[in-house]
């Protein structure tokens, strides 16, 4: 049987959100991982983790599954705190991986390559109040990149470890716009496909 680790990153401000969205994606991703024949463990920040669990969990995990809001083009400062401890700490203990992969005795690795969870995938699904527009058209405040070109620092967080990225989803102007129902029938289609 396969492992996967679903992490609900969603953070509350006051007078942005109450989570239910991101709480929702992450029950759907939870449900179609278990009908696709996955262990599943979750993770809910909010909740509070024990560092020793979230390395297990981390370990045994064959695929990683993020769910987040995006906050000021980031994660979640919660999210950023978990990196830090969780992934400071097996970094520092070699555990998801051997260091930054590079030795001095073998000049020909290179940064970025001592990854352990060589074989495993992640996946990252964002919330956001930026509409579509904002990304996709010249001129437009994100001057044509994507999301994850924005959120590469995550992207190479989990590529640090050796594993290989899913196709994102992301959710657009989930304030402004009229389109959830319609985007979360298009999450379980995505997740269906990918999973």
């Amino acid at each position: 049987m396969k492992n996967a680790l679903v992490i609900n990153a969603y953070e509350g401000y006051k007078g942005i959100g109450e989570g239910k969205l991101n709480k929702s994606l992450c029950e759907i991703a939870e449900k179609k991982l278990i009908e696709k024949g996955y262990s599943v463990k979750t993770t809910i920040l909010e909740k509070g983790y024990v560092l020793e669990e979230e390395l297990e969990k981390n370990i045994e995990a064959d695929l990683i599954f993020v769910q987040f809001p995006v906050y000021w083009f980031n994660m979640p400062a919660l999210f950023k705190k978990y990196i830090d401890e969780v992934y400071g700490y097996a970094y520092a203990n070699g555990i998801l991986c051997k260091g930054d992969g590079r030795t001095r005795s073998d000049l020909s690795k290179k940064y970025g390559s001592g990854g352990l969870k060589n074989g495993a995938k992640y996946m990252i699904s964002t919330t956001w109040n930026a509409p579509v527009e904002a990304f996709e058209e010249k001129g437009e405040f994100f001057e044509a990149k994507s999301v994850d070109e924005v959120l590469i620092g995550i992207h190479k967080t989990y590529q640090f470890f050796g594993m290989k990225a899913l196709p994102s989803f992301t959710m657009h102007n989930i304030f402004k716009g009229n389109t959830i129902e319609n985007d979360v029938e298009l999450f379980k289609e995505h997740v269906q496909n990918i999973f």
